[in-house]
Protein backbone atom coordinates (compact mmCIF):
# COMPACT_ATOMS: atom_id res chain seq x y z
CA UNK A 1 0.00 0.00 0.00
CA UNK A 2 1.84 3.32 -1.01
CA UNK A 3 1.53 6.30 0.95
CA UNK A 4 -1.11 7.95 -0.61
CA UNK A 5 -3.18 5.16 -0.45
CA UNK A 6 -2.42 4.60 3.50
CA UNK A 7 -3.74 8.26 4.02
CA UNK A 8 -7.02 7.40 2.15
CA UNK A 9 -7.85 4.30 3.86
CA UNK A 10 -7.35 6.28 7.03
CA UNK A 11 -9.75 8.70 6.24
CA UNK A 12 -11.99 5.76 5.34
CA UNK A 13 -11.58 4.16 8.16
CA UNK A 14 -12.14 7.02 10.37
CA UNK A 15 -15.47 7.63 9.14
CA UNK A 16 -16.19 4.12 9.12
CA UNK A 17 -15.89 3.51 12.94
CA UNK A 18 -17.30 6.82 14.04
CA UNK A 19 -20.23 6.27 12.01
CA UNK A 20 -23.45 5.84 14.70
CA UNK A 21 -24.24 2.59 14.71
CA UNK A 22 -25.29 -0.73 16.77
CA UNK A 23 -22.14 -0.77 18.57
CA UNK A 24 -21.29 2.69 19.19
CA UNK A 25 -24.96 2.32 20.58
CA UNK A 26 -23.82 -0.25 22.73
CA UNK A 27 -20.97 1.22 24.25
CA UNK A 28 -23.08 4.08 25.02
CA UNK A 29 -25.25 1.87 26.53
CA UNK A 30 -22.52 -0.26 28.70
CA UNK A 31 -20.77 3.08 29.62
CA UNK A 32 -23.93 4.43 31.09
CA UNK A 33 -24.81 1.57 32.87
CA UNK A 34 -21.00 0.26 33.68
CA UNK A 35 -18.85 3.02 33.93
CA UNK A 36 -16.09 3.48 31.37
CA UNK A 37 -13.49 0.80 32.89
CA UNK A 38 -16.07 -1.83 33.29
CA UNK A 39 -17.50 -1.74 29.63
CA UNK A 40 -13.55 -2.40 28.38
CA UNK A 41 -14.41 -5.83 27.44
CA UNK A 42 -17.37 -4.68 25.11
CA UNK A 43 -14.59 -2.27 23.76
CA UNK A 44 -12.27 -5.61 23.30
CA UNK A 45 -14.40 -8.02 21.68
CA UNK A 46 -15.49 -5.20 18.45
CA UNK A 47 -11.50 -4.89 18.44
CA UNK A 48 -11.06 -8.74 17.97
CA UNK A 49 -14.45 -8.78 15.67
CA UNK A 50 -12.74 -6.06 13.67
CA UNK A 51 -9.00 -8.58 13.11
CA UNK A 52 -11.52 -11.55 12.53
CA UNK A 53 -13.43 -9.45 9.89
CA UNK A 54 -10.38 -7.97 8.23
CA UNK A 55 -8.51 -11.73 7.97
CA UNK A 56 -12.03 -12.86 6.98
CA UNK A 57 -12.23 -10.51 4.18
CA UNK A 58 -8.40 -10.80 2.73
CA UNK A 59 -8.90 -14.46 2.72
CA UNK A 60 -12.39 -13.56 0.47
CA UNK A 61 -14.37 -15.28 2.98
CA UNK A 62 -16.54 -12.29 3.29
CA UNK A 63 -17.00 -12.22 -0.57
CA UNK A 64 -18.13 -15.79 -0.53
CA UNK A 65 -20.65 -14.96 2.04
CA UNK A 66 -21.96 -11.89 0.24
CA UNK A 67 -22.19 -13.94 -3.15
CA UNK A 68 -24.51 -16.48 -1.41
CA UNK A 69 -27.75 -14.87 -1.53
CA UNK A 70 -29.97 -17.21 0.64
CA UNK A 71 -27.18 -17.62 3.23
CA UNK A 72 -26.52 -13.96 3.96
CA UNK A 73 -30.41 -13.01 3.81
CA UNK A 74 -30.28 -15.64 6.95
CA UNK A 75 -27.81 -13.87 8.18
CA UNK A 76 -28.83 -10.81 7.90
CA UNK A 77 -32.83 -12.23 8.91
CA UNK A 78 -31.65 -13.54 12.40
CA UNK A 79 -29.04 -10.43 13.57
CA UNK A 80 -32.66 -8.60 12.85
CA UNK A 81 -34.40 -10.49 15.40
CA UNK A 82 -31.32 -10.43 18.20
CA UNK A 83 -30.78 -6.26 17.45
CA UNK A 84 -34.96 -6.05 18.25
CA UNK A 85 -34.72 -8.25 20.92
CA UNK A 86 -31.79 -6.12 22.74
CA UNK A 87 -34.21 -3.26 21.84
CA UNK A 88 -37.38 -4.54 23.53
CA UNK A 89 -35.31 -6.10 26.24
CA UNK A 90 -33.71 -2.48 27.15
CA UNK A 91 -36.51 -0.77 27.20
CA UNK A 92 -38.77 -2.93 29.59
CA UNK A 93 -35.17 -2.90 31.75
CA UNK A 94 -35.18 1.11 31.70
CA UNK A 95 -37.09 1.56 34.56
CA UNK A 96 -34.98 -0.85 36.56
CA UNK A 97 -32.60 1.03 38.68
CA UNK A 98 -28.25 0.50 37.96
CA UNK A 99 -27.13 -0.68 41.32
CA UNK A 100 -23.36 -1.50 42.08
CA UNK A 101 -22.85 -5.00 41.48
CA UNK A 102 -20.46 -7.17 40.06
CA UNK A 103 -20.23 -7.61 36.34
CA UNK A 104 -19.96 -10.39 34.54
CA UNK A 105 -16.83 -9.33 31.35
CA UNK A 106 -18.10 -12.45 29.50
CA UNK A 107 -21.36 -11.43 29.14
CA UNK A 108 -20.82 -7.90 27.88
CA UNK A 109 -17.97 -9.72 25.59
CA UNK A 110 -19.73 -11.93 23.57
CA UNK A 111 -22.73 -9.46 23.86
CA UNK A 112 -20.90 -7.07 22.21
CA UNK A 113 -19.06 -9.41 20.09
CA UNK A 114 -22.45 -10.51 18.53
CA UNK A 115 -23.35 -7.19 17.94
CA UNK A 116 -20.79 -6.56 15.79
CA UNK A 117 -20.67 -9.41 13.83
CA UNK A 118 -24.59 -9.36 13.07
CA UNK A 119 -23.67 -5.95 12.12
CA UNK A 120 -24.28 -5.02 7.91
CA UNK A 121 -21.78 -2.15 8.01
CA UNK A 122 -19.35 -4.60 8.69
CA UNK A 123 -19.46 -6.62 5.97
CA UNK A 124 -19.98 -3.49 3.51
CA UNK A 125 -16.93 -2.52 5.07
CA UNK A 126 -14.58 -4.38 5.00
CA UNK A 127 -15.44 -4.88 1.58
CA UNK A 128 -15.05 -1.69 0.54
CA UNK A 129 -11.70 -1.53 2.09
CA UNK A 130 -10.42 -4.34 0.53
CA UNK A 131 -12.08 -3.50 -3.11
CA UNK A 132 -10.97 0.06 -3.13
CA UNK A 133 -7.66 0.15 -1.09
CA UNK A 134 -5.73 -3.17 -1.65
CA UNK A 135 -2.83 -2.98 -4.00
CA UNK A 136 -3.97 -6.36 -6.30
CA UNK A 137 -0.01 -6.68 -7.09
CA UNK A 138 1.27 -6.62 -3.97
CA UNK A 139 0.84 -10.03 -1.64
CA UNK A 140 -2.24 -9.63 0.50
CA UNK A 141 -0.87 -10.66 3.94
CA UNK A 142 2.47 -8.12 3.08
CA UNK A 143 -0.63 -4.99 3.20
CA UNK A 144 -2.46 -6.57 6.26
CA UNK A 145 1.04 -5.22 8.18
CA UNK A 146 0.09 -2.13 7.95
CA UNK A 147 -3.70 -2.24 7.53
CA UNK A 148 -4.54 -3.95 10.52
CA UNK A 149 -2.70 -2.10 13.24
CA UNK A 150 -3.49 1.62 11.17
CA UNK A 151 -7.42 0.07 11.77
CA UNK A 152 -7.22 -1.16 15.42
CA UNK A 153 -6.01 1.75 16.17
CA UNK A 154 -8.56 3.98 14.99
CA UNK A 155 -11.35 1.38 16.00
CA UNK A 156 -10.04 1.68 19.94
CA UNK A 157 -10.38 5.35 19.79
CA UNK A 158 -13.76 5.34 18.35
CA UNK A 159 -15.34 3.04 20.45
CA UNK A 160 -13.15 4.12 23.76
CA UNK A 161 -14.59 7.41 22.90
CA UNK A 162 -18.23 6.32 22.56
CA UNK A 163 -18.04 4.56 26.10
CA UNK A 164 -16.41 7.71 27.98
CA UNK A 165 -19.26 9.38 26.20
CA UNK A 166 -21.60 7.02 27.83
CA UNK A 167 -20.13 7.18 31.49
CA UNK A 168 -20.84 10.57 30.58
CA UNK A 169 -23.98 10.67 30.55
CA UNK A 170 -24.41 8.10 33.35
CA UNK A 171 -22.97 10.60 35.71
CA UNK A 172 -24.88 13.48 34.20
CA UNK A 173 -28.64 11.53 34.32
CA UNK A 174 -29.01 12.58 37.75
CA UNK A 175 -32.76 12.73 36.96
CA UNK A 176 -34.52 9.69 37.30
CA UNK A 177 -36.66 10.44 34.63
CA UNK A 178 -34.15 11.59 31.65
CA UNK A 179 -32.05 8.51 32.80
CA UNK A 180 -35.07 6.55 32.10
CA UNK A 181 -35.87 7.66 28.40
CA UNK A 182 -32.27 8.13 27.62
CA UNK A 183 -31.80 4.43 28.43
CA UNK A 184 -35.44 3.76 26.63
CA UNK A 185 -34.03 5.96 23.59
CA UNK A 186 -31.15 3.79 23.33
CA UNK A 187 -33.11 0.43 23.07
CA UNK A 188 -35.09 2.00 20.84
CA UNK A 189 -31.78 2.41 18.19
CA UNK A 190 -31.68 -1.61 18.86
CA UNK A 191 -34.91 -1.87 17.42
CA UNK A 192 -34.75 0.57 14.60
CA UNK A 193 -31.07 -0.82 13.63
CA UNK A 194 -33.21 -4.36 13.99
CA UNK A 195 -36.07 -3.60 11.57
CA UNK A 196 -34.24 -1.52 8.98
CA UNK A 197 -31.84 -4.91 8.92
CA UNK A 198 -34.81 -7.36 8.52
CA UNK A 199 -36.05 -4.89 5.85
CA UNK A 200 -32.74 -4.86 4.11
CA UNK A 201 -33.26 -8.82 4.22
CA UNK A 202 -36.62 -9.43 3.03
CA UNK A 203 -36.47 -10.69 -0.60
CA UNK A 204 -37.19 -8.01 -3.32
CA UNK A 205 -36.00 -5.07 -1.02
CA UNK A 206 -32.06 -3.73 -1.88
Amino acid sequence: MSGEGWVVFVLFWVVFVTTPGPNAVNCISNGMSLGFRRSLPGVAAIMIQSILFLSLSAAGITALIVASPTGFQVAKLLGACFLIYLGIRGWLLARQAVEPKPVDGKQIFWRAFWIATINPKSVAGYLAAFSQFVQPDVPIWQQMWIIVPSAMTITAASYCTYTALGAGLGRAALSAVFNVWLRRGLAACFVIYGVLLGTAATPGRA
